[in-house]
C-alpha cells in the first residue's frame, strides 16, 4: 500500500507591506493638510518711498532670479529666492554663502537687502559692507512703493 506524504512546504518569512503604504498615505495627507498652517515668517515694515523700481523690472528675464536678505527689528535675518519661503534664523555668512552660491549659477540675479522700517541703519549697513566685501557688488535696498 502506498503511503501517503505530506508535502513538505518551506517556511517563508515575509513582511505584508500594505499595511505601511496605507499608514504613510495617511501621514502624508496629513502633512499635506496642515503645511499652510504652519508657515512662519515675522512681518517687515518697509520704509516707503515714491522713486523705487519694482522688483519684478529689476529681474528683468522669467530665468533669472532676485535675492532678497532680510533683517528685522530684532536683528534676525532671512534670505528668500525668488519669492519663495523666507528661510530664517541664518547667519551673516550662511546668507554671504547662499549668496554667492546662486550668483555663482545665475550671475545677472539682482540682490536687495530689505530692512524693517524700525531696523537700526547700522545693521542695514553692516550687511550691505559684508556682502560688498564677499564680492557681491551689486547689491540694493528694499522698499514699498506709495
Amino acid at each position: 500500500m502506498a503511503g501517503y506524504q505530506r508535502k513538505k512546504r518551506k517556511m517563508t518569512a515575509e513582511i505584508n507591506v500594505v499595511p505601511y503604504i496605507d499608514v504613510m498615505l495617511v501621514l502624508l495627507i496629513i502633512f499635506m493638510a496642515t503645511s499652510p498652517f504652519i508657515t512662519q515668517g515675522v512681518e517687515v515694515e518697509l520704509p516707503k518711498t515714491s522713486s523705487s523700481t519694482p522688483a519684478s523690472d529689476l529681474a528683468g528675464e522669467s530665468e533669472s532670479s532676485f535675492i532678497i536678505v532680510e533683517i528685522d527689528r530684532d536683528g534676525n535675518l532671512g534670505l528668500s529666492v525668488n519669492d519663495n519661503e523666507v528661510q530664517r534664523g541664518l547667519s551673516l555668512q550662511d546668507i554671504i554663502v547662499r549668496v554667492r552660491a546662486e550668483l555663482s549659477l545665475k550671475p545677472d540675479s539682482p540682490v536687495a537687502v530689505g530692512g524693517d522700517a524700525m531696523t537700526p541703519y547700522a545693521e542695514v549697513v553692516l550687511i550691505l559692507d559684508e556682502l560688498n566685501q564677499a564680492g557681491i557688488e551689486k547689491v540694493g535696498l528694499l522698499t514699498d512703493i506709495k
